[in-house]
């Protein structure tokens, strides 16, 4: 579909078409979906690439022009086209989906595109080789498992950035999830494979098309948590 009026409702009526499907499914989903991505995100008020570049530039120390980034599930490129107006120059992208690949390297702004199963195949990454590891959106139950955190650690060059944001989906699935996370989060810090910087919460992730309201004033929306991790430099 490549009508970009698609409504709210259609949007709730086609995420949920997703529930359930198996990991293959997912993917010929997103395929699918590539070219109105961020169109249709843009209707569902998605403000986490907006709000989670901003994070990282707040918090981070450097000359952006300088920086090496891996953008992992990259999607159709948001997050690097963000980051370039902040000055960011140098990407590296990572997805699941060809079809999203096809609309990123559109943008002109990778040096490399990489297509990968996360979490069924290694992160496509020379260790210890970023500046900044960026992941927005991508860590939730049926998508990126926890394990690849450690990965995206070891992607970073020691004092590199890795900066992570989550939903806050409100589900057994999520909440075991966001569990299981911030454990990990830990249990690498206890390790000394990096430190905490900061940690941030967004009261308006997205609209929460989970919930059936009509009126486009009181729609619900979901939260979402920023996390910003520095890797040690032993």
């Amino acid at each position: 579909m490549s009508d970009s009026s698609r409504s709210l409702d259609d949007l709730r009526t086609f995420l949920r078409s997703t529930v359930g499907v198996d990991l293959q499914q997912r993917i010929k989903f997103y395929d699918s979906w590539a070219e109105t991505y961020e169109q249709d995100h843009d209707t569902l008020s998605y403000r986490a690439p907006h709000q989670t570049v901003e994070f990282l530039f707040d918090n981070f120390s450097g000359r952006p022009e300088q920086v090496q980034v891996l953008d992992v599930a990259c999607g159709s490129g948001w997050v690097a086209n963000l980051m370039v107006e902040l000055g960011f120059k140098h990407f590296v992208g990572v997805d699941g989906s060809q079809g999203m690949l096809d609309q990123a390297a559109k943008t002109g702004l990778y040096k490399e595109l990489k297509l990968a199963l996360l979490g069924t195949e290694p992160l496509p990454a020379q260790t210890g080789m970023f500046d900044a590891v960026m992941i927005v959106g991508a860590l939730r139950d049926g998508y990126v498992p926890v394990s690849v955190i450690r990965e995206l650690c070891l992607a970073a060059k020691p004092g590199g950035y890795i900066c992570m944001s989550r939903n806050g989906l409100k589900s057994e699935s999520g909440n075991k999830y966001k569990v299981s996370m911030e454990k990990e989060l830990q249990l690498m810090e206890e390790e000394e494979l990096w430190s905490h910087v900061i940690t941030k919460e967004m009261d308006r992730y997205m609209i929460d098309v989970s919930d059936n309201c009509e009126d486009v004033q009181n729609d619900k929306y979901l939260s979402g948590t920023m996390y910003l991790y520095r890797k040690s430099l032993n």
